[in-house]
């Protein structure tokens, strides 16, 4: 039986609905591809202050990041895209809670290819739709006005509460490994990354790697003598083929039923040839592979590097041209938390008190933040947003409207919930 408070905050929720889609629509306007985030964040923090949290905003410290075990190695300069981080000192007696998010988003691509503008906001037939707005704008969105409209309506948590809005987490999650090294953390943590509204406890990893390989030059003219690297690729590329599918056969998790989703293993980039008549004499083949959790990241990147060899050594020009095997760029450890840990057992009772519905505990398909503060942070950490994995990434990206408004009523209960109040 929800108690009057729960319903009040419920019904404020309802009623704000205009005020939270509107903010949302607000931060989608900002074109904050990642190494563009200033100006969104320096609207965030206005709207931090507003709700009287204590704000501190920083500029990443790389010198410190690398020298931390979970670094990227990178040429990213951070200079003028600030770290923003509100701090609600709790009245004392409860537990604390940490929300985790990030601002960057991916570029929109061809913008003759979107709908609606990848920065307009705009809302048709109940999905609000522009870059980010699923992964992870409204995310976002739904812990600032779970916690603007707890404090609203009185609640005033026992437990301290950190909302974090973190910098480059698409290209190397240095954002919130800042926050970590800089000693934020709790004694659970709330990712609002794209979930579907699901609770998951756990996350994949992710690595990117470079295969380059080369062939043997010749004139266009003498073409019988050369060997193209173009044909050597697309061999390598269904050699990476046949090992996602056999990952797909024997890795096994149960946060993952169906597997598929989270071991991907291709090539997304394949570059060969310079000039039309010419032979093509060398391949760069770029791609990733995803590791679920208590999987060795390091056993699957042998395993891709005995795969490609054992492929070379069925060809006999690449037999004595190995190609060569470099992970390199993007670098995500799985993560994840018992199932029965307390925050997941606590959000998903929400979940259920405010739909109606049981909630479906997953796994998520892509990598998260909860890579750098589960381990390191110390800070047990559970994914749950309204953005749908499905829209991550998507031309003419949306997020159901309703879905952000479900999600701001679970995260404003679970304040309620996991810190205590006055």
């Amino acid at each position: 039986m929800m108690s009057q408070l729960r319903k009040e905050i419920v019904k404020r929720v309802d009623a704000g609905r205009e005020e939270i889609i509107g903010f949302l629509q607000q931060v989608v306007a900002f074109d904050s591809v990642t190494g563009n985030e200033k100006p969104i964040q320096e609207f965030i923090a206005r709207k931090l202050t507003s709700m009287g949290l204590r704000v501190d905003t920083w500029d990443l410290p790389h010198d410190e990041l690398r020298k931390h075990p979970a670094y990227t190695p990178t040429e990213t300069k951070y200079e003028n895209r600030p770290n923003v981080v509100g701090i609600h000192k709790g009245k004392g007696g409860g537990r604390s809670l940490l929300f985790n998010g990030h601002v960057d988003v991916i570029p929109a691509g061809p913008l003759v290819a979107w709908r609606h503008g990848p920065w307009s906001g705009d809302i048709e037939e109940g999905r609000l739709y522009g870059r980010g707005a699923s992964d992870m704008k409204s995310g976002l969105a739904a812990m600032t006005m779970a916690m603007d409209i707890a404090l609203e309506s009185g609640v005033r948590p026992k437990g301290d509460i950190v909302l974090e809005y973190v910098v480059d987490e698409e290209l190397t999650g240095h954002g919130t490994l800042a926050c970590v090294t800089k000693g934020y953390a709790a004694d659970a943590g709330i990712c609002c990354e794209s979930s579907d509204l699901n609770v998951q406890p756990g996350a994949v990893g992710r690595m990117w790697f470079e295969i380059s390989l080369q062939g043997k030059p010749a004139s266009i003219t003498r073409r019988w003598e050369a060997i193209s690297a173009i044909d050597k690729g697309y061999k390598i590329c269904e050699a990476v083929s046949e090992l996602e599918q056999i990952r797909i056969n024997e890795v096994k998790h149960p946060l993952y039923p169906d597997i598929r989703g989270a071991v991907p293993c291709s090539i997304g980039v394949f570059q060969s040839g310079s000039f039309p008549s010419a032979t093509p004499d060398q391949c760069i083949l770029k791609g990733s592979m995803a590791t679920v959790p208590g999987e060795d990241p390091k056993a699957a990147q042998r395993q891709l590097i005995d795969q490609v060899l054992s492929a070379a050594r069925t060809d006999s020009w690449l037999r004595d041209h190995m190609p060569q095997v470099r992970f390199c760029g993007l670098y995500a450890e799985p993560a994840q938390i018992p199932v029965d840990h307390p925050v997941c057992t606590t959000l998903a009772s929400v979940f259920e008190e405010v739909t109606g519905r049981k909630a479906n505990i997953s796994g998520r398909e892509g990598a998260a933040d909860t890579r750098f503060l589960i381990p390191y942070g110390k800070t047990p950490t559970v994914i749950f947003g309204p953005g749908t994995t499905a829209q991550m990434h998507a031309t003419n990206e949306w997020v159901g409207v309703e879905d952000v408004i479900v999600a701001t009523k679970c995260l404003a209960l679970t304040i309620m919930d996991w810190c205590g109040f006055e």
